[in-house]
Formats: structure tokens, C-alpha cells, sequence
């Protein structure tokens, strides 16, 4: 991973308010890293970290018109470091395939990612994270040959 790491902020209607707030206790630590959401919560977190310092945000499209795809594809490029996804596992969620591959390309790639508070206080505050933590690049060429002789 690179020294400035790149961080994918998401969140589910019902928890952008959950996500601002963690993302206001950690503003400090915030500033420090490049960061990416998607569109809705980009632009939510912008206008309600505006009195404590001004995040710069590559917003991409909302969630549901392709926003959680757009950040799969930055963390198979390699774009993405950590994924902080406060998703609602009570509301139903008309892009739940999205939803889903997301987390699934995060586990895929073996990218760090927090679904909670809880599991974001851990991720940031893990000694891993504060020392260069060198991701090891998961080796697909084994299924790449499966998946070329199961064609042929």
C-alpha cells in the first residue's frame, strides 16, 4: 500500500448519519487519506464536515445507478486501500446485487473493510494500518487456467 492510502467511504440511506459521525470524530485522520465515495454520500459528508474542515472527496455516481460498481472496479485496479461501508441490513435495498458484489470484491481483492463503527474504530486504529501494512496481492493465475481450459 502507499504511504497517502486511498479510502472508499459508503453508506446506506439510514447510516450516512452513522458514517458522518464517525467520520467527524476522526476528521484528524481523515485529512490524511485520498477519499472516494459514492455520489449521495459523498456529497452528504462534504456538506456536514464543512464546520471542522473541508474533506476533499472524489465523488462517483450514487449507489444505485452505479456508484458501489465504480468502486469495485477501483479495488480491482488496485485504487482502493480500505472500504468503510455502513451498510443497513434492515432495509431492503432495491440495488442489493451491487450491494453484494461490492463486499465481494472487497473479500476478492483481500482488502481491509468496516460494514460498522465498530469494525471502522478497529480498522483505523489497527497498528497494521499505522505501519505501511503491505497488502499482499491476491495470485489468480491457478482459476485464470481453470476457467481457460474449462472453455476449451
Amino acid at each position: 500500500m502507499k504511504n497517502k492510502k486511498n479510502v472508499a467511504l459508503v453508506a446506506h440511506d439510514n447510516k450516512k448519519p452513522d458514517l458522518l459521525d464517525w467520520v467527524r470524530e476522526h476528521i484528524d485522520l481523515m485529512v490524511n487519506y485520498r477519499l472516494y465515495a459514492t455520489g449521495t454520500t459523498g456529497n452528504f459528508l462534504e456538506n456536514g464536515t464543512k464546520d471542522v474542515g473541508a474533506l476533499q472527496i472524489q465523488k462517483l455516481l450514487s449507489g444505485p445507478l452505479g456508484g458501489d460498481q465504480q468502486i469495485g472496479a477501483k479495488i480491482a485496479e488496485g485504487e482502493i486501500d480500505f472500504l468503510v461501508f455502513f451498510w443497513d441490513p434492515l432495509e431492503p435495498q432495491p440495488h442489493d446485487p451491487d450491494v453484494k458484489a461490492l463486499l465481494r470484491i472487497a473479500v476478492t481483492w483481500d482488502i481491509p473493510f468496516a460494514c460498522n463503527r465498530a469494525s471502522a474504530n478497529f480498522l483505523f486504529s489497527s497498528a497494521q494500518e499505522a505501519d505501511n501494512y503491505q497488502r499482499q496481492a491476491p495470485d489468480f493465475s491457478d482459476y485464470l487456467q481453470r476457467s481457460v481450459h474449462q472453455k476449451s
